[in-house]
């Protein structure tokens, strides 16, 4: 009995050694591909550690700069941030599958963006549309989403018109973000070539169905607006200037959608030589208390506090990455680490957060990875 027991102890050793323990969440990042780069990468994370595992290669696509995960968390789409699709003029966004066991991704199908270089797009939070910004075209759409998770022409264009201060960078329209409020009511557009958050009404059921100039927010000339956010209760958002290199706090009313300003402050410490400096993303902390924005050719973090109750920011600090051109970072759901993506650098560098103070502390954790600049946390079930 004893030799019995030796045994069929040894037959479960094989078993234990390749047992894992249960995965949290994936990351996804999107790239510029060329040499160092074929598309979509994936990477398995711990969130109680900061820790991540490449897994490789998720799916070759051309350009998936910038990506928007399903409310599901079955499906995910990526903009092709190109000019020319199927031999027209004209960039395209993919639609995948994804597999929940390994972590790859299966193309479902592709769809024109109706403009060049689309560089941004959401999903609403029921599910039924993709909205995508186009920085070349200079306008923006909406594509019904089916029960299989592609995607159908789109239902909605709206062409902006116009410029603004710049002619080196505002000569005509330059959409560069769409976001939707928390109610899923009003879609926001972030404009760099002229100057404005333009807003649209949004319904579930037919996705983007009207411009609204008149909740359309003017910003002082040659500011460059690029990406906004909103706060975890709604009340508060931020646009983060790329050209100025400001953030913007405003006012939401979520009745009427219209943004009301609070406070511009700076993103690098004053004194900063400006040449090749610009700003690329802006987030807000879960827990609503901290705001963060990137800074690329100074290639840092700056970190805000926020009134909780008017959204002002105030400076905490300005923090180096380390890597180089910060174009896209993200908070990770736990609100302990911050995910900073290295474009020129060719990494991801982890930061911990300081739960007081918003401070930002790198860890050891540092990942290769060839012109990150989109990165999409997916949790596993």
């Amino acid at each position: 009995m004893k030799n019995l027991l030796c045994f069929l102890a040894l037959l479960l050793v094989p078993s234990l050694a390749f047992a894992q323990s249960p995965e949290k969440f994936r990351v996804y990042v999107g790239t510029y591909t060329g040499p160092k780069s074929e598309g979509i990468y994936a990477f398995r994370y711990d969130d109680g550690t900061g820790t991540a595992e490449p897994l490789g290669l998720a799916a070759k696509s051309a350009n998936p700069s910038f990506l928007a995960i399903h409310p599901n968390g079955r499906f995910l789409y990526a903009v092709n941030e190109t000019d020319q699709w199927q031999g027209k003029p004209g960039g395209s966004v993919s639609a995948f599958a994804i597999d929940t066991a390994t972590g790859k991704l299966r193309e479902l199908n592709q769809q024109s963006t109706m403009g060049n270089s689309p560089c941004h797009l959401s999903v609403d939070a029921t599910g039924n549309h993709v909205l995508v910004a186009n920085y070349g075209g200079g306008s923006v759409l909406s594509l019904p989403i089916q029960p299989d998770g592609g995607l159908t022409r789109h239902t909605f264009l709206s062409q902006h018109t116009g410029g603004s201060r710049n002619p080196a960078r505002q000569k005509d329209p330059h959409a560069h973000s769409v976001n939707l409020s928390p109610d899923n009511r009003f879609a926001y557009v972030a404009d760099l070539g002229t100057d404005r958050i333009h807003a649209y009404v949004f319904e579930s059921a037919r996705g983007l169905t009207a411009a609204k100039p008149h909740l359309d927010t003017r910003l002082m000339p040659g500011s460059g607006p690029r990406h906004f956010a909103f706060s975890p209760d709604g009340h508060h958002a931020y646009v983060i200037n790329e050209m100025l290199c400001t953030v913007i706090a405003f006012r939401h009313d979520p009745t009427t959608g219209r943004l009301s300003e609070v406070g511009s402050v700076p993103t690098v410490p004053a004194g900063t030589d400006m040449t090749g400096v610009s700003t690329a993303e802006v987030r807000v902390h879960p827990s609503g208390k901290f705001v963060f924005g990137s800074n690329r050719g100074h290639d840092s973090i700056a970190v805000f506090a926020r009134d909780m109750t008017t959204g002002a920011l105030t400076p905490v600090e300005v923090r180096k990455i380390g890597g180089q051109t910060p174009r896209n970072f993200v908070i990770d759901p736990s609100g302990h680490f911050l995910l900073a993506a290295g474009q020129s650098s060719n990494d991801i560098r982890s930061f911990r957060i300081d739960p007081t103070t918003g401070k930002l502390t790198p860890t050891e954790q540092h990942w290769e990875v060839g012109s990150p600049v989109c990165l999409r946390f997916v949790p596993l079930k």
